[in-house]
C-alpha cells in the first residue's frame, strides 16, 4: 500500500502585532518611572530563560540599551532552572542557540549555578535567587507570559516563574519539583513573590506572543502589581495561543522536538498531551501516534519530551546527551517525559510502523499532519482526507496542492 498524498496548507490566524519593539521597549521604561529606579553607576540583571521566545535577541538587546541611556550597566543572567545540563557553561549555550550572546544585545552574560537564600513561603519552601542577580544594583524579571505546558491555574509560565525558577536555578527547582505537579502550580508563584519582595527588583517585563509567535505585547510591570496583571496577559495569551486545524488524527509528525520550542520538547497544549502523575489529560485533540522525527541542534541534546512521542528515529535518538536530558526530568519528576518511545530507521519506517499500527484504516485514507514544531504551527502538511475537510474554509490558504509525500535518499521528510 502507498503512503497518502498530502497538501500543504496555512492556516490564517486573527492577530496582532508590534511594529517597532525598541520603541514600545522605550515607552514601558516611561510607564514605570525607569528614570527614578535606574540611576549612573548601577549595575542592572536581565532575565533571559531557555525558551524560544520571538525576537527575543531584540528585546533584550532594547532592555540592556535602556538600561545603558540611564548612566547603568546592563548584564544578562541565564534563568533556566536546570536546563543546560544544570551547569554554567550549560546554560550559556542554550542562550546562544536562541541567539542571545554578548554580542547580539551589547552586554556582558554572567552564568553561575550559585545562589543566595531570600527567605521561604508560607509553607516553608526556601527561596533562592541567582548570586549575580542577588548582588546587583538592580533585577528585571522577563518572561514570556502562555500557558503552561504541565497544568492549569490562574498563574502558569510568567514573570513569577521566571523569579522562582528561573533566578532561583537548579537548587529553587529541586525545592519545588519535590512536590510534584503541586510545587510548580501551587506554590510556585508564592516562590517567586517572596524572591521579588527580597532582592532588588525594580519590575518585571513581560511578553505575550500571538498565534503566529509575533510579539503581539511587551509590558512593563510595577513588582506589587506583577501577580494581577500576569493572570489578565493568560487570559489575553489562552485567547491568541494556535491550534492544529483538526481534533482527530491519525498520526501527528513533528520535525523536530526541542527546548527551544517548548519547555517539554513539544507543547503539551498543541498536542494535547500532559503524562504528568494526577493531570487530567487533555480531551482535544485527539492523536493516536506522535511521531518526532529530529532533535533541535539548539536542544544540545536534551530530548525531554520524548516520552510524549510514540515513535522516533535513529537521527533523533543518535543525538540525544542522557546526562543532558536526565538532569532536566528528574529534577522535573516528571519521568514519563524522558521515555524513548520505538526507535525506527527513518521517517518512512516510522509512517509504515504507525500506519501498519492504525487498525482498520486503508493507508491512503489516514488523518495524517505534520508540522516543523510545535511552536511554528501556521504553516503544515495535511494528507488528503483532512485536506478535503480544510481546503474551502476562510481561514486556509493551499500554499502547495495534493501530492505525494517526498524523501530524501536515507528516508527522511524533505524539511518544509
Amino acid at each position: 500500500m502507498s503512503f497518502p498524498k498530502m497538501a500543504k496548507i496555512k492556516q490564517n490566524f486573527i492577530v496582532e502585532s508590534l511594529e517597532n519593539i525598541p520603541e514600545t521597549i522605550s515607552a514601558q521604561f516611561n510607564q514605570v518611572n525607569a528614570d527614578e529606579k535606574i540611576k549612573p553607576g548601577m549595575e542592572i540583571a536581565i532575565t533571559v530563560g531557555s525558551r524560544g521566545i520571538a525576537n527575543i535577541p531584540v528585546i533584550a538587546r532594547s532592555v540592556a540599551n535602556e538600561i545603558k541611556k540611564r548612566g547603568a550597566t546592563p548584564f544578562i543572567i541565564p534563568s533556566m532552572g536546570s536546563h543546560g545540563g544544570a551547569t554554567a557553561e550549560g546554560q550559556v549555550e542554550v542562550l546562544e542557540g536562541l541567539g542571545v550572546t554578548e554580542e547580539s544585545t551589547g552586554c556582558e552574560i554572567r552564568s553561575s549555578m550559585d545562589v543566595v537564600e531570600v527567605g521561604e513561603t508560607s509553607e516553608g519552601i526556601p527561596v533562592y535567587v541567582d548570586r549575580h542577580a542577588y548582588h546587583a544594583d538592580g533585577i528585571i524579571i522577563m518572561g514570556r507570559v502562555k500557558p503552561h505546558t504541565d497544568f492549569k491555574n490562574t498563574i502558569e509560565s510568567g514573570v513569577l516563574k521566571m523569579a522562582s525558577i528561573g533566578m532561583g536555578k537548579h537548587k529553587q527547582a529541586l525545592a519545588l519539583h519535590t512536590y510534584g505537579i503541586k510545587g510548580i502550580s501551587e506554590m510556585m508563584p508564592e516562590v517567586g513573590k517572596v524572591a521579588i519582595k527580597n532582592s532588588n527588583t525594580l519590575f518585571g517585563i513581560a511578553i505575550v506572543e500571538n498565534a503566529h509567535e509575533e510579539t503581539a505585547i511587551i509590558e512593563a510591570i510595577h513588582p506589587e502589581q506583577i501577580e494581577e496583571r500576569e493572570k489578565e496577559l493568560l487570559t489575553k495569551a489562552f485567547e491568541l495561543m494556535p491550534s492544529l486545524p483538526v481534533d482527530e488524527m491519525d498520526l501527528l509528525v513533528v520535525d523536530e522536538i526541542g527546548k527551544n520550542y517548548s519547555g517539554t520538547g513539544m507543547d503539551t497544549n498543541i498536542i494535547g498531551r500532559i503524562r504528568v502523575l494526577g493531570v487530567k489529560e487533555p480531551e482535544t485533540p485527539s492523536i493516536k501516534y506522535v511521531l518526532a522525527s529530529n532533535l533541535s541542534e539548539a536542544s544540545h541534546g536534551n530530548a525531554l519530551g520524548i516520552g510524549l512521542a510514540d515513535l522516533t528515529t535513529k537521527r533523533l535518538f543518535e543525538k540525544i546527551e542522557l546526562r543532558t536530558m536526565n538532569e532536566n526530568v528528574v529534577t522535573s519528576t516528571f519521568l514519563d517525559r524522558a521515555k524513548i518511545p520505538i526507535v525506527l530507521e527513518n521517517d518512512q519506517e516510522a509512517l509504515k510502523a504507525a500506519l501498519r499500527a492504525n487498525w482498520g484504516v486503508a493507508w491512503e485514507e489516514a488523518r495524517i499532519v505534520r508540522i516543523p514544531n510545535t511552536l511554528h504551527i501556521g504553516e503544515l502538511f495535511v494528507s488528503e482526507s483532512i485536506f478535503n475537510e480544510l481546503k474551502d474554509k476562510e481561514n486556509i490558504e493551499v500554499l502547495e496542492d495534493l501530492q505525494e509525500m517526498k524523501f530524501d535518499e536515507d528516508g527522511y521528510f524533505l524539511p518544509m
